[in-house]
């Protein structure tokens, strides 16, 4: 793990998304963080030890689901797969599909193992997986803001967390896609999906994949910023202490009125942002995810506070 030491930093952005605006100043308490995602082999060690079964491995129950279509109560999770055919972006499902049988050992389905991975994050972990291995390890996992703070690297305006050029000089700092989502993958990084823990150079934290790679869980509901109650000009405003994101009810998704299944921040991108689409390699990006979700581009790390 590595130390981030007490500070305030500028939180989000104004030039990408609205979800990540407003700026606002926002105070962190020391706390430790792991220096890269939680690892195949470290989950594993969680699973000898405690027995646990993640929510990929468990057959969903069609009560919790109405509308649950026949034949789709197996266990699984979402696959990533990269489309033959030109298609645009604004369908996603046209690249994932729910498999059968896949979870953390068969990260691509049922006649996939862990062969050669022991050493990429972990994916294929709901929220409560996340959370049941942090409490094992006798840690927690982070705020957005905890993961901002740390995933800046102490530079707070930079749009990356190495400046404010995606790859310069050509180099390429993290792992994402490049080339022309999500048909045409020009592997420049090297990977087409995840990649070992500390393929790409750490940030001044010494932190590893905190943009790429995949995405990563934090314990905060969903919520857009609160806007700021400015005192005088734009600059002189107050500071949050640590905020902790929205409500269960608030995290709820508009556009699906019927579906009451909470939503967490993720933070940090992953191999699946594109130039063209999802330009969340970025500290200040942020996504959604419902609580039961798990896919092939989402994982974790945790955080000790207070030591």
């Amino acid at each position: 793990m590595r130390f981030i030491p007490r500070g305030t930093f500028t939180m989000g952005s104004e030039r990408f998304y609205p979800e990540e605006a407003p700026l606002r100043r926002v105070k962190i308490e020391a706390y430790w963080i792991d220096e890269t995602p939680v690892t195949n082999a470290q989950f594993a060690c969680f699973v000898a030890e405690t027995g646990h079964v993640t929510l990929a491995e468990i057959a969903p129950d069609p009560k919790d689901y109405p509308g649950m279509l026949p034949g789709m109560d197996q266990p699984g999770s979402l696959v990533f797969h990269q489309p033959s055919v030109p298609v645009g972006t604004g369908d996603p499902g046209a690249w994932w599909h729910f498999v059968f049988g896949a979870d953390w050992r068969h990260p691509l389905g049922p006649d996939s193992d862990l062969d050669g991975l022991a050493d990429h994050p972990v994916v294929h972990v709901a929220y409560a997986d996340a959370l049941a291995y942090a409490k094992w390890a006798g840690k927690a996992l982070p705020t957005e803001a905890e993961f901002e703070y740390a995933a800046r690297g102490g530079h707070d305006e930079w749009d990356y967390a190495w400046g404010d050029e995606l790859a310069p000089e050509g180099r390429m700092l993290a792992n994402y896609w490049q080339g022309i989502f999500p048909n045409t993958n020009d592997l420049l990084d090297g990977w087409a999906r995840t990649s070992p823990v500390r393929s790409f150079p750490a940030n001044d934290h010494g932190l590893y994949d905190m943009i790429g790679n995949v995405w990563e869980w934090t314990q905060d509901w969903w919520a857009q910023p609160a806007v700021l109650k400015k005192k005088g000009d734009k600059q002189n405003c107050c500071s949050l202490n640590n905020p902790r994101g929205g409500t269960l009810r608030e995290s709820f998704d508009p556009d699906q009125p019927q579906v009451r299944i909470g939503r967490k921040v993720l933070k940090g991108g992953s191999h699946l942002c594109a130039e063209n689409y999802c330009q969340r390699y970025r500290p200040a990006a942020r996504h959604p995810e419902m609580i039961d979700t798990s896919t092939t581009h989402i994982g974790f790390r945790c955080v000790i506070r207070g030591q």
